[in-house]
């Protein structure tokens, strides 16, 4: 189970939502069945100048019943739960993961949705 958020962040405010996105990290993937995360800024984004720049944070979990079990404790509903709320909402955020990769060896996955 992948979480996917894109976000539009102003650039004066990106050393706080680095700060926001770190402790979203730090708390999703202290959750049993989370597996990793990431939070990254766009480096081929074509805007300039002071418009917003983009920016994903990328969680794994073993199942979406991890994920949902990860939302619930009363810290990420006070810290994570509004910076998700804060992402770009014109696509999906939650995909199931259908293949792995490592070392050059990939390993598929049956659907969830199957």
């Amino acid at each position: 189970m992948l979480l996917v958020c894109r976000f539009a962040v102003d650039p004066a405010d990106a050393p706080a939502f680095l700060a926001r996105g770190r402790r979203a990290l730090e708390l999703l993937t202290a959750s049993e069945g989370a597996l990793d995360g990431r939070l990254g800024r766009a480096v081929d984004d074509p805007r300039t100048g002071g418009s917003a720049q983009r920016w994903v944070l990328v969680v794994r979990f073993t199942s979406v019943d991890a994920y949902r079990r990860a939302l619930s404790p009363f810290p990420v509903r006070e810290h994570v739960v509004p910076l998700l709320s804060q992402a770009l909402a014109d696509e999906p955020a939650t995909y199931e993961t259908l293949v792995d990769a490592s070392a050059g060896a990939a390993t598929g996955h049956p659907s969830l949705r199957t």
